[in-house]
């Protein structure tokens, strides 16, 4: 595809089309101070978790508990998806539309993979006397994950819509900025569970 370096544009579309108007910049700030917010969220969470998850109630302990081949599928799956979004981003800037829709499918085609795997963590986790209620470590841990998995969930949705909205109106520099800030916020839910891998399973397999 011809880039035209002396404009900065790549087939009439600004180089960074997500930020080419005053409301598209508006968007990406605003959107980085949610995440802000989201961050207080999740450390509230993880202080929850730390401050809780002694108190087993003679219950399964994380060592006992914990399924770390499984949680590491889980884990690959996610950084994989964080990978795809990065591309359908490239695909963006570079007005290549039905290449960035693909990424973005095969994104949240790997959230779902993730949120099914999680779902028989817990399940396999449930037959082993681990409940929300069973004791507070229970609580703080499926508060922590349950939260997150909702923020995948929600992601999923969301970008299913952007590529539903993509599909009829292409890349322009007012849809441009939905599907950055999209990437954004699938980043951000990458991020958190890499902490979520090391705090919850790494730290909880340490005797």
């Amino acid at each position: 595809m011809h880039i035209e370096e002396q404009t900065g544009t790549v087939a009439g579309l600004p180089a960074e089309p997500e930020k080419a108007t005053l409301e598209g910049k508006n968007k990406v700030l605003g959107f980085w101070l949610f995440l802000g917010a989201e961050t207080t969220l999740f450390a509230t969470l993880f202080g929850a978790y730390l401050s809780l998850k002694g108190a087993t109630m003679e219950g399964p302990t994380p060592q006992e508990l914990y399924q770390m081949p499984m949680v590491a599928a889980s884990t690959l799956v996610l950084l994989t998806s964080s990978l795809t979004s990065v591309l359908a981003i490239i695909a963006m800037r570079r007005n290549e539309a039905d290449r960035m829709l693909r990424w973005f499918l095969v994104t949240i085609l790997l959230g779902a993979v993730f949120l099914g795997l999680e779902a028989y963590e817990f399940f396999e986790y449930v037959h082993e006397g681990h409940t929300f209620t069973s004791s507070a470590f229970g609580s703080s841990f499926y508060l922590l994950l349950g939260t997150h998995g909702s923020h995948v969930l929600y992601g999923f949705f969301w970008i299913l819509s952007l590529i539903i909205q993509g599909r009829n109106k292409g890349i322009t520099v007012h849809t441009a900025p939905k599907f950055y800030v999209a990437s954004l916020y699938w980043h951000f839910v990458d991020v958190v569970w890499v902490f979520i891998f090391t705090v919850v399973y790494l730290m909880g397999m340490m005797p």
